[in-house]
């Protein structure tokens, strides 16, 4: 089996935004802080506008300032209003559901919110039901296997993803090279880490239009927050690609138009974008798509009829066929209640929050310097908020340019009561480009028999290459304030002057 494409070596990272700094004393007083608000806002003037979730903060989400919470893992999960959780809970005590397969007035009962959960996600992602089918899946990572395990990889075929795509897509690349397809990584270009146009002709102009040719992408990279064009949907399909995207870091924070974008296959995990319910996701499929599928199995649910004696089956319509068993009708009721939710606020209001927060973080890590002049944080992706969301990674430097160790910034956090995310973040491709690790050095991880862990990894990266295998991420979502920004700020300005060690 061919290769994959090998990656190309990084490019020096940029200088730091050049950002008027203070003094940790100066900056991190309480007159600092009211000083700092000022400044933010007299800077993005739009955010005075997003008034609306400063008063759910102290509502629906009241219970982060009363544990002195600073959560910063939005791309690991939202969090979810109180709201939500209690019309939830009033549905269930006022009613009775049983199992959707059957017609009984409890089983009906249940349908009818199961379809009514159906129809709101076709309206909140404006799909037409005529043109899209939404099949609701445990995780966006079970909407990515359904499109994996039935698309129709062979000889001749291709499966075409980024660099920067999470696991659940890359793993999609063991179904086509099983079935004898051809597997080509796209790279993504440090220190931004986005798609070169050029090279992204060179790959698409490989579709053999008697194969089926799979190219999957993220909306936005859960690893550098990169936002990569929707616009890419049809430039691939004009050349002969179906297209897979993966939205589940982009949803939560940005609009996604299937009125507009008309992607074959999108997945999500619902839990991303409003918190609540954690065990429902879904993938939106083309119709037409979803005809080139095969499934390799059945399942209860998914058939009109199947025999023992006769060996045989039949699949069932539409979303049916890859619904697999019951299911999850007592949560899928929350979904409505969670778009709604999402819905009441506008999600373009979300967006600009979030934006602002963003920029202002950006800009004030690029800015902490130790003494001797040297850069504390080394950003991997984008430096400002140009086609990039409310995701970070980067890493800590001592004066002498030596590594924090990742682990220790997580453990010096989690004694602040500040939630964030640290290591590749399940996306090896963007890390090993954004850290300069050559494909050599990521072969170690797989030459001998017994298998290596990732902390036995991370050491010899670190030992032998002094390079880093992970990264800190810190992420921005729904309830974030610019009290919590500033709150890690303060805590990222503790490491200045101190040794990596130390």
């Amino acid at each position: 089996m061919p290769a994959p494409m090998p990656a190309p070596m990084p490019a020096p990272m940029p200088a730091p935004m050049p950002v008027a700094t203070q003094s940790p004393p100066a900056l991190y007083s309480p007159e600092g802080l009211s000083a700092a608000r000022s400044a933010f806002l007299q800077a993005h003037p739009s955010y005075g506008a997003t008034s609306r979730l400063r008063e759910l903060r102290a509502t629906e989400y009241a219970r982060l300032d009363t544990q002195g919470q600073v959560y910063l893992d939005y791309t690991g999960g939202s969090l979810y209003a109180e709201g939500q959780v209690r019309r939830h809970f009033e549905m269930l005590q006022e009613g009775v559901f049983g199992n959707p397969h059957s017609v009984n007035p409890t089983s009906m009962a249940a349908t009818h919110l199961v379809d009514a959960a159906r129809a709101y996600v076709y309206d909140f992602f404006r799909a037409s039901p005529e043109e899209y089918t939404v099949i609701f899946t445990p995780n966006a990572s079970g909407a990515l296997k359904l499109v994996g395990e039935a698309y129709p990889f062979g000889p001749g075929g291709r499966y075409i993803l980024t660099f920067d795509n999470h696991n659940s897509v890359n793993g999609i690349r063991e179904f086509a090279q099983a079935k004898g397809a051809e597997v080509l990584y796209l790279p993504v270009v440090p220190p931004d880490l986005r798609i070169s146009q050029e090279r992204l002709d060179e790959f698409l102009a490989m579709a053999d239009p008697g194969h089926a040719n799979l190219f999957a992408y993220p909306a936005q990279s859960n690893f550098s927050g990169v936002q990569h064009p929707l616009e890419l949907i049809g430039q691939a399909q004009a050349r002969g690609w179906d297209v897979l995207l993966d939205a589940a870091a982009f949803t939560p924070t940005n609009r996604l138009d299937l009125s507009i974008w008309k992607p074959d296959f999108v997945s999500l995990s619902f839990y991303k974008i409003f918190g609540y319910p954690t065990g429902v996701g879904c993938l939106l499929a083309k119709k037409a798509a979803l005809k080139k599928l095969r499934r390799p199995w059945f399942a209860g649910g998914t058939i009109t009829i199947a025999s023992v004696q006769g060996c045989g089956h039949t699949m069932a319509d539409s979303e049916a066929a890859y619904e697999d068993g019951t299911v999850d009708y007592l949560n899928l009721p929350a979904i409505q209640i969670g778009l709604e939710y999402v819905d009441s606020i506008g999600i373009e209001l979300i967006h600009e929050r979030v934006a602002g927060l963003t920029d202002w973080l950006l800009r004030e890590l690029a800015g902490l310097r130790h003494s001797n002049g040297a850069p504390l944080v080394r950003i991997y992706g984008p430096t400002d908020t140009e086609s990039r969301g409310g995701t970070i990674a980067f890493n800590f430097y001592d004066p002498d340019a030596a590594l924090v160790n990742y682990h220790r910034v997580e453990q010096l956090a989690n004694r602040e009561n500040i939630s964030l995310r640290t290591g590749c973040f399940c996306n090896p491709g963007a890390g090993e480009l954004a850290h300069g690790l050559t494909a050599d050095e990521m072969r170690e991880a797989f030459r001998d028999d017994e298998r290596m862990t990732i902390a036995q990894f991370q050491a010899i990266v670190l030992d032998k290459q002094k390079k880093s295998a992970g990264a800190v991420r810190v992420s921005l979502g729904i309830a974030s304030n610019f009290a919590d920004v500033y709150r890690f700020l303060k805590f990222a300005a503790g490491f200045l002057d101190k040794a990596a060690e130390g």
